[in-house]
């Protein structure tokens, strides 16, 4: 966990790895002023980042299946079954929100 100095109104004003003289407390690495002060969003965590990074994996997964580099069946069941339900829903949402249906034009 880093160690933190904090200035006369408490605000953080340097991060150091090790205790020092005048950096002895120590904070949690989520701790919201400490993310604030490096100019990260408190409000993002490793779960808000996780939707885009499995669209991310699963465009990953299609593109090598597309290329012949991986078929579905190397997958484990679990990690098959899983694609698939994400894949039916995103279709089936697709489907729901192609409010005119098909390509007709305005």
């Amino acid at each position: 966990m880093p160690f933190v100095r904090r200035n006369a109104n408490g605000e953080i004003v340097a991060v150091f790895r090790d205790p020092s003289e005048d950096a002895r407390e120590e904070v949690l690495a989520g701790d919201p002023q400490l993310l604030s002060f490096l100019g990260r969003d408190p409000g993002e965590s490793f779960s808000s980042l996780d939707a885009g990074f499995i669209r991310v994996l699963e465009d990953l997964i299609d593109a090598l299946i597309q290329k012949g580099v991986l078929r579905v069946t190397d997958l484990p069941h679990e990690a098959q079954r899983k694609l698939s339900e994400r894949k039916g829903l995103r279709r089936r949402m697709q489907g729901a929100l192609d409010l005119l249906g098909g390509s007709d034009v305005l």
